[in-house]
C-alpha cells in the first residue's frame, strides 16, 4: 500500500523468529508454537504461559520449546513480535474497514478498536514492552510503523497541522498501560474506551 512500510517486528533477530533461510517445516513448527502460546495467554493470562504449559499445549517436548526460544523471556518477546506482525498484516493488507478500501476516518476508528482488542487479550505483554526506556519505545520499528500508518490516514482525511504530533497524541490514548488502568482500575469497558477513541478521532478530523 502506498505510504506504508513492510511488516516490522519488535527487534531483529528475536529468539524464535524465523530467518530467511529457515526451512519450511521449521517455520511452520514455530508458527504452531506461537499460535499455541497465544491461545494460552488468551485463556490464562501471561502468568499461565510457561515453557511446560506451552510444550503440553503444543504436544511437544519441553526441550523443543527451550531450543526454539531459549528461555521464557525469549518466548514472551517472540510472542509479542508474532502478535505485532499479525496486527500489522490486518491493517496493511486485511479487509476493510481495518484494511485498505474504507474511508480514512473509518480505518482510523477500526485501527483503534483493533488495538483495544489486542490489549484486552494480551495486555500484559504490551505493557511489559512499554516499561523500557521511552527512547526505545518511540524510536523502535513497531511504533514507527504504527505512527506512519496513523499519519497517512490523517493526511488522507484532509487533516492539517502538525501530523506527527497528532499521530503521537492519538497513539498515546492506546497505550497498553493506560488502557489497562482504565479497564481494571477505573472500571471502563473496552466498548466505552473504543467509543471514546472514535469520538477523539472524529474530533481531530473535523477541526
Amino acid at each position: 500500500m502506498p505510504g506504508e512500510r513492510p511488516l516490522l517486528g519488535i527487534g531483529a533477530p528475536l529468539p524464535g523468529a524465523s530467518e530467511p533461510t529457515e526451512r519450511a517445516d521449521a517455520a511452520r513448527n514455530r508458527q504452531l508454537l506461537l499460535d499455541a502460546a497465544q491461545q494460552l495467554v488468551r485463556e490464562q493470562g501471561v502468568d499461565g504461559l510457561t515453557m511446560d504449559a506451552l510444550a503440553k499445549r503444543a504436544g511437544v517436548g519441553k526441550g523443543t520449546v527451550f531450543r526454539r526460544f531459549g528461555s521464557r523471556s525469549g518466548l514472551l518477546m517472540a510472542l509479542l513480535d508474532h502478535s505485532e506482525r499479525k496486527s500489522q498484516e490486518s491493517f496493511m493488507f486485511g479487509p476493510p474497514p481495518l484494511g485498505p478500501g474504507a474511508p480514512p476516518v473509518e480505518r482510523l476508528v477500526a485501527f483503534g478498536r483493533a488495538r483495544l482488542l489486542d490489549i484486552d487479550v494480551e495486555g500484559e505483554l504490551y505493557r511489559a514492552a512499554e516499561i523500557g526506556e521511552a527512547g526505545d519505545r518511540y524510536s523502535g520499528a513497531p511504533y514507527i510503523l504504527l505512527k506512519t500508518h496513523v499519519s497517512m490516514l490523517l493526511r488522507q482525511a484532509g487533516v492539517s497541522g502538525e501530523i506527527p504530533l497528532l499521530a503521537d497524541s492519538l497513539l498515546a490514548t492506546l497505550s497498553a498501560a493506560l488502557i489497562m488502568h482504565q479497564m481494571h482500575a477505573q472500571g471502563f469497558s473496552r466498548d466505552q474506551i473504543g467509543d471514546n477513541w472514535e469520538a477523539f478521532v472524529r474530533h481531530v478530523v473535523s477541526r
